[in-house]
């Protein structure tokens, strides 16, 4: 494997580097972004038995914000509901933006490594062939060795360009669809909440204005 990098040319050291990045990044971001751990399905549950029970109080909503990215969200509605539909939904929107922000992280920065590492690999391919005209011009064709050196270089470079980039760009596409299907949970949770908070109030105040 040593004399495969190092066939492969000083093209290989940023290649290598960015395999370590995007070996990194797909771990963390995997294991950061589990549903169980962003948007629990029985927290919704939850809250509702705190509120039947009226045990929603200010220690049940730092339990509530402290508990997930979802908690987050759904603790913002709670805590300005008070203030109308509007308001409620302004918050949960306010904290659904970071959380989608703090779930993204590092995407950006897995997307460039997938589409620069294949470019890695033909500028090391380019530099390979260069290697060989320029070993035809010197040396004519006779030499062999030389120009076996230049054209293995430029086909392993190409090679690990490629074998970084279609993994990251796999795992950047996973990620991506793990995050929208969260999202999507997160909104159907937070309108439900919404729902039931204004829905019982507006009913309310109906009643009470007959």
């Amino acid at each position: 494997m040593k004399e495969i990098i190092l066939a492969g040319g000083w093209m290989m050291a940023p290649i290598l580097i960015c395999s370590v990045l995007a070996l990194g990044i797909i771990l963390e971001r995997f294991w950061s972004t589990r549903p169980t751990r962003i948007a629990p399905k029985h927290l919704l549950a939850q809250v509702w038995t705190w509120m039947k029970n009226n045990q929603l109080n200010a220690s049940r909503l730092r339990e509530l914000r402290a508990s997930s990215q979802l908690g987050r969200i759904l603790a913002a509605g709670l805590s300005n509901s008070r203030h109308g539909r509007d308001i409620t939904k302004e918050a949960i929107e306010q904290a659904a933006a970071q959380a989608v922000h703090q779930m993204e992280k590092y995407l950006n920065a897995l997307g460039t490594i997938a589409q620069i590492t294949p470019l890695m690999g033909l500028l090391g391919t380019v530099l390979g062939m260069i290697s060989v005209f320029t070993t035809i011009v010197s040396q004519g064709t006779g030499n062999a060795g030389a120009l076996a050196g230049g054209i293995s270089e430029a086909l392993i470079t190409t090679a690990a360009g490629l074998m970084v980039a279609i993994p990251a760009l796999v795992c950047h596409r996973a990620l991506q669809r793990r995050i929208n299907n969260i999202v999507v949970f997160m909104e159907q949770e937070a309108v439900k909440l919404v729902d039931v908070l204004h829905g019982e109030r507006e009913v309310n105040d109906a009643e009470g204005g007959k």
